[in-house]
């Protein structure tokens, strides 16, 4: 291993291993995707642009690596509600303690709005994709999820425990 691959190994081996595992709920499925995101992370670790970023960078690949087995494991009908991989980015505050208040606003969409919240955010459809497994127009889809993500915006800044600023940018929350 290299030096810089091997500092991120000893740093974020056993989280990330736990992280997979907690999503796949299988251990030899989680051990395979483990290293094949170890295996990214070091044939792509050129393309890192600002190293302050690395944990964020290598959760994106784990979980863009979760979410292409489950695409490719489709046909096993994982139901929408138990699909939870929280956002991780260390860059402004702890986004992954809001992941409880955040499931429990996506529980509270309608279903239409839920399925398009879950597939595009979490399964990394794209719009065109979710149109095509919704049978329905493009410019359809594309008002479904934008409402679905007003609507969840909405409900999260509405939480009492939550900061925004006069734009809606989420500034801080108090952990209940």
């Amino acid at each position: 291993m290299k030096p810089a691959i091997e500092t991120i190994w000893i740093d974020l081996n056993e989280e990330l291993y736990s992280f997979i595992l907690s999503k796949i709920k299988d251990e030899q499925v989680s051990k395979d995707i483990h290293q094949d995101v170890f295996l990214k992370i070091q044939t792509k670790i050129h393309q890192l642009k600002h190293t302050s970023k690395l944990t964020s960078w290598v959760y994106q690949i784990t979980r863009n690596t979760i979410i292409d087995y489950f695409r490719k494991n489709i046909h096993k009908n994982i139901p929408i509600d138990t699909f939870d991989i929280p956002e991780k980015d260390n860059d402004s505050f702890e986004y992954s303690k809001l992941t409880t208040c955040i499931n429990q606003k996506i529980k509270e969409l309608s279903v239409l709005h839920k399925e398009a919240i879950v597939l595009t955010s979490f399964k990394n459809y794209s719009q065109k994709d979710l149109a095509k497994h919704l049978k329905m127009s493009y410019s359809g889809t594309k008002s479904r999820v934008q409402k679905a993500r007003d609507i969840l915006k909405e409900n999260i800044l509405n939480c009492p425990n939550v900061a925004s600023d006069a734009a809606g940018k989420l500034l801080d929350f108090e952990n209940n």
